[in-house]
């Protein structure tokens, strides 16, 4: 739009189910290879969903010194690690004796999380019943709160400018994205490393998602556990990792000699006001969230290649997301996926690595299958990718993250040009 800075990606970073990098991470999605399996870094037996697609053998080391990891929360490392991706291929790494590629004041950084430092949380909790309020870790408040990502990726990078956390459950990451792009067009900095992370694999988190019904009980299969727009859909799967985007001003972008890998051409935020975790089913506010994303970025509804839907898997938001879609593009939508049919749902991360794979699929035009999808549920009108990657070439796209207390964010992504 006139008057206002571009706003490029110039580093992507990813840690997933999937795969240990972005690149991995969306060769499994256009394979359609689930990552979901039986929880095995503690003992699951007595929980009512023993599986969840999970990061396996994680190892920060590195990131970090095992010293230093002991004293971070699984949540921050995982950020810390994604963040090292995108910002070494925004050429914006500094090594030791040289000075800054950038000015650090108009660098911010913006990473969101859906619950934080839990594990360490759960942790301390058992310690101090087992060995009482004496032996709680004075480092606990550090590594559970939820600004730490941000406030560590800050540190070890030396980034000056803003540095915080949003959270808004499952629309964590979208939401922190498009916090990024307003700083850059306010003209505040030049610079935003922004995206989400979540580490929610835990006993408790784990029993309380299970109660409230979100999670799948295919336990019997499952890596066809989540089946975003499939009649046989039961709940979503939990997945945990890490998505950052580098965003930059295309001037200083141009003027540091950066290349563009694409563009986040609009973003929006609203709320269903509706119910504190069920999405409302007409989906009013989702539509308004879409329509505002497409006005922002100045991007028509028929010109848009490609919707990589919330999808997370559960009745109700599929219903409500299909209703939706259908309300905005009508009889002649863009193809739709879900990536949650392989990563699993990444919570306060989901936002930031769907928009890693949705620019992805702008910029190379090739769509993923939604993983795991027989039998399509879902207004005739949306037209679901299944069974193989469809070539639609370049073209903006967007995507949805929708989140516990009616939070919804749209991000429209597209190529560079």
């Amino acid at each position: 739009m006139a008057g206002r800075p571009d706003v490029v990606i110039t580093g992507l970073g990813a840690l997933t189910p999937a795969g240990p990098d972005a690149a991995s991470t969306v060769e499994a999605v256009l394979a359609a290879r689930p990552a979901a399996g039986p929880i095995t870094a503690w003992d699951a037996a007595d929980q009512a969903v023993p599986f969840a697609a999970s990061i396996p053998d994680f190892d920060p080391t590195p990131w970090v010194d095992p010293r230093q990891a002991r004293r971070i929360d699984r949540v921050a490392l995982f950020a810390i690690a994604a963040a090292e991706e995108a910002l070494a291929q925004a050429g914006l790494l500094v090594a030791a004796g040289e000075g800054p590629a950038v000015d650090p004041a108009r660098v911010a950084v913006v990473i969101g999380t859906g619950v934080g430092g839990i594990t360490s949380l759960e942790d301390q909790i058992a310690v101090r019943v087992e060995r009482g309020p004496a032996r709680v870790s004075p480092l606990l408040i550090p590594m559970m709160m939820a600004n730490a990502a941000a406030g560590l990726v800050a540190l070890r990078h030396g980034f000056s400018g803003p540095s915080f956390c949003v959270s808004t459950a499952c629309a964590s990451g979208a939401n922190s994205i498009g916090e990024g792009v307003e700083l850059i067009r306010s003209g505040r900095v030049d610079v935003v490393v922004a995206g989400g992370a979540e580490a929610s694999i835990t006993p408790t988190a784990m029993a309380a998602f299970a109660r409230m019904g979100a999670l799948s009980r295919r336990v019997d299969d499952p890596a066809t556990a989540s089946r975003p727009f499939d009649r046989g859909r039961d709940g979503f799967v939990m997945g945990e990792g890490a998505g950052i985007l580098v965003l930059e001003s295309a001037d200083h972008a141009e003027r540091r000699g950066a290349r563009p890998l694409g563009r986040v051409a609009g973003h929006a935020a609203t709320c269903d006001a509706h119910h504190i975790t069920a999405p409302d089913p007409d989906g009013n506010a989702a539509v308004a969230c879409m329509q505002l994303a497409l006005d922002d970025a100045g991007v028509a509804p028929g010109a848009v290649g490609h919707v990589n839907a919330h999808g997370t898997s559960t009745p109700l938001n599929d219903a409500a997301e299909a209703a939706a879609l259908a309300k905005v593009f009508g009889s002649a939508g863009p193809a739709v996926t879900s990536t949650k049919g392989v990563t699993g749902h990444l919570v306060g991360a989901a936002g930031a690595v769907e928009a890693v794979l949705a620019l992805a699929a702008a910029t190379t035009g090739t769509v993923a299958p939604v993983a795991n999808l027989v039998d399509p549920d879902v207004d005739p009108t949306v037209d679901l990718v299944i069974g193989v990657p469809r070539q639609i070439g370049p073209a903006p796209v967007l995507s949805n993250s929708f989140g516990f207390g009616g939070h919804n964010a749209s991000l429209v992504l597209a190529p560079p040009g």
